[in-house]
């Protein structure tokens, strides 16, 4: 949930250029809570995707052009847990299925395709999204 709101976060951003909005206008057109987004925000503005700007007519707004921002490297940087089965997390016992199974690798294949595509994607791809066929 939080990735899904800091992407959505970026790409409101994103449409609106280099103007400044603020977290309530943020807040309102993603329908979620002042106090939830500023913890995305906050998150943002430290992995230096989005700037704050104090005042009077402050708010938040990209500190990247929108092409420099890559899809996938937000996902790392925001999603806490990627463990689709529990062999992923480090503290996990051993399989009770190993050295039988292979669930664990064919996830890690998949979410390695998962990454590659997240790779090649930019927020510009985003909001204004490329032609795709099939």
């Amino acid at each position: 949930r939080f990735t899904d709101n800091a992407l959505r976060c970026l790409m409101f951003l994103g449409t609106t250029g280099s103007s400044v909005v603020t977290v309530g206008e943020v807040a309102r057109r993603m329908s979620m809570s002042e106090d939830h987004l500023l913890k995305v925000v906050r998150r943002l503005v430290e992995l230096g995707y989005v700037r704050t700007i104090r005042g009077r007519r402050g708010g938040v707004q990209l500190a990247r052009l929108p092409g420099d921002i890559v899809i996938g490297e937000v996902v790392r940087a925001t999603e806490d847990n990627l463990a689709l089965v529990p062999c992923f997390e480090p503290d996990c016992r051993p399989c009770p299925l190993s050295p039988d199974c292979s669930l664990a690798a064919s996830l890690e294949d998949a979410v390695g395709a998962f990454f590659a595509v997240l790779q090649g994607r930019t927020l510009a791809d985003l909001i204004h999204p490329i032609p795709t066929v099939g």
